[in-house]
């Protein structure tokens, strides 16, 4: 027989179920991370038409889904599995019980050793409902039915039972938001039993159950679609489709994705697109910045145009690859990353040192770069526009009273983008220096180019005004640490460094790249500034680490210059986990040659372009003092 209200007991029948068992003195094998549980009993439970007994006799229990590897669930969360069901059996004694192993991840060894310390005590069973029988009518109503078939497909790990008392209890329905109908159901379980059946069919019947549970579809189908979305999105901001996919595969959510994103370190380190144009070793070693500088000054020369119809041809071709247009011709991104061989004569190595050549003009611009020295992060051939996801809060936490729940919270996320701005500098190099054709001359003209733009990128960097298509400077970064000399400056002394050291660590910024930056007057001011009046040490002391045990990094990019009240000519002192400085470095550079500006001293103006960009990953990561007095 059904319970008298049909309808409703075909509803239940179609919707998952579960209920929950104190854990018994268990057996388990650390070693294969198994433990053995029971899962399920006879022991009855009180649902809203009544007691329900689960049978455990003969054919009326299904393992079919549990035997070929059901999830191990925390709290029938299907997004939170850690383990797998490794075998099942129904007992003498008429229990369900499994043997289940634990996942290895982070989140697996945490519960895992919660259940082997004795934290975790309650199992659950989560089943399908497909025949009951009545067994016993009662006066009060509340009749006592046996589950003749059913198939419980998960086990779960629970925190707390609806019913401790009797060792059982009921989990809400994963993934299935409670409906109206199953609120009132749980007034009813939680009302005094009364004798009048009218009374509880009556209320129940003013609910159409068909409609709810369509609409509770229709909610979770939508809300579905929007994760899909959300995720495939982020993924494409992110340049990190691989993990967007994985994680819709799975059913997580964006806030997994994003912390999955910065686990592993932001950026996907797959680019968009290779900005090489596919130039052989060999190739790559027979390229001339001098040969393409030379033909660019000298157009209406045959000769210098057959010359370097190699260079020029790669120039065509590497701004097919990038899409961009060129002021005078795009040397590749695969010569900015060649190195010189120098080790046998025929290669060069009897025509020059191999520390004047060794590596490629993009080592010798970030060797140029003073904020590279201080630890910054940069990025290089990259394709379009880069956003980096910035974690920017973190997820609540609560002091539960005894059964309890914590309010939903997660951390909040935006993204640090690089968007590529172009950054002009110029060397005036002489005629005869080009059409040397050395490897040394070709090192120069390299290293020469190198310099200019690692000065003008240093500058953007420390004190970019973000005005003008410039990138915003460390300097003028809302949110960074400020340490203050004086009303109208100060000469920094010992506090002042320590001061500025102090300002990173209590915004808890934590880093592998802490460093000073300022320029050689502050440099020469700390090193004949006592520490203190008796110890004979300097602030700036000789050796590694020269200052509050950090490293220190000297530029005279790091204004000099700055104003405060009625003090003029102050300069700036840095401190900072320069990791979370970033550049960007697009692929190719742009070679404009001026042949006309100083003719009449016989050189050859080069105007190199490169498109880059700088941002701060975390302002909190930087303090500055710019009024020191020197």
């Amino acid at each position: 027989m059904k319970p008298k209200n049909d309808r409703k007991f075909d509803d239940f029948k179609k919707a998952p179920q579960s209920r929950g068992f104190l854990l018994e003195k268990m057996q388990h094998d650390e070693e294969k991370r198994t433990v053995e549980i029971a899962f399920s009993s006879e022991e009855p439970y009180r649902r809203w038409f009544g007691d329900e007994v689960l049978g455990h006799e003969g054919k009326e229990v299904d393992l079919s889904r549990m035997e070929t590897g059901a999830a191990l669930l925390v709290g029938h969360d299907w997004d939170d599995q850690i383990g797998v069901v490794e075998s099942v059996r129904i007992d003498s004694d008429l229990r369900g019980r499994a043997v289940v192993r634990f996942s290895k991840s982070v989140r697996g060894e945490e519960i895992y050793q919660d259940v082997i310390d004795g934290i975790r005590t309650q199992v659950s069973v989560g089943y399908m409902v497909n025949e009951m029988k009545l067994i016993e009518e009662r006066e009060d109503g509340a009749d006592l039915y046996r589950v003749t078939d059913w198939q419980p497909y998960e086990v779960s790990l629970v925190s707390v039972a609806a019913d401790p008392s009797v060792g059982v209890g009921r989990q809400v329905e994963a993934r299935v938001p409670k409906s109206e109908t199953e609120k009132i159901k749980d007034e009813i379980i939680n009302e005094p039993i009364v004798n009048e059946e009218t009374k509880m069919t009556d209320k129940i019947e003013k609910i159409d159950v068909q409609a709810e549970r369509k609409n509770a579809a229709d909610e979770a189908e939508q809300k579905e679609r929007a994760r899909v979305i959300e995720l495939q999105k982020a993924g494409v901001s992110y340049q990190a489709q691989d993990l967007a996919e994985k994680m819709i595969s799975e059913g997580k959510s964006i806030h997994d994705f994003n912390q999955a994103v910065l686990e592993r370190g932001g950026l996907n380190p797959t680019k968009a697109e290779d900005p090489n144009i596919g130039m052989t070793e060999k190739e790559q070693g027979g390229y001339s910045f001098s040969r393409l500088i030379t033909a660019l000054a000298n157009p209406q020369d045959v000769g210098l145009q057959r010359a370097a119809a190699f260079e020029l041809e790669c120039s065509s071709a590497a701004l097919e690859k990038t899409g961009k247009e060129s002021k005078g011709a795009m040397v590749p991104y695969d010569v900015l990353t060649r190195a010189y061989s120098v080790g046998t004569a025929a290669d060069g190595g009897n025509l020059v040192s191999t520390d004047l050549l060794s590596g490629s003009f993009i080592e010798s611009l970030e060797n140029a770069l003073a904020l590279i020295q201080c630890g910054a992060t940069i990025l290089n051939g990259l394709n379009g526009n880069i956003a980096i996801p910035r974690q920017t809060g973190g997820a609540s936490h609560f002091w539960l009273a005894e059964n309890g729940a914590p309010t939903e919270s997660s951390a909040t996320f935006d993204q640090v983008a690089l968007t590529p701005k172009t950054v002009g500098a110029f060397s005036d190099i002489s005629r005869r220096l080009l059409l040397q054709g050395s490897i040394s001359a070709e090192a120069f003209v390299r290293n020469e180019l190198a310099m200019r733009l690692a000065l003008a990128i240093d500058q953007a960097g420390i004190n970019g005004t973000g005005a003008s298509n410039q990138p915003l400077g460390i300097m003028n970064q809302s949110g960074i640490g400020s340490i203050a000399g004086g009303t109208n400056g100060a000469a920094p002394d010992w506090a002042d460094v320590v001061d500025l050291e102090s300002s990173i660590a209590n915004a808890n910024v934590a880093g592998s790249r802490f460093c000073y930056l300022t320029n050689t007057k502050v440099r020469g001011a700390l090193k004949q500034t006592l520490l203190d009046s008796g110890s004979g040490r300097f602030v700036w002391a000789v050796g590694d680490n020269p200052i509050n045990g950090y490293d220190a990094v000297v530029s005279n990019q790091v204004p000099s210059n700055l104003t405060k009240g009625t003090g003029a000519n102050l300069s700036a002192i840095m401190f900072g986990n320069f990791a979370d400085l970033i550049i960007g470095m697009w692929g190719g550079l742009d070679v404009q040659v001026d042949p006309y500006t100083q003719a009449t001293k016989g050189a050859i103006r080069v105007t190199a372009f490169q498109d880059c960009d700088l941002a701060v990953r975390h302002p909190e990561s930087f303090a500055v003092m710019a009024d020191a007095i020197t």
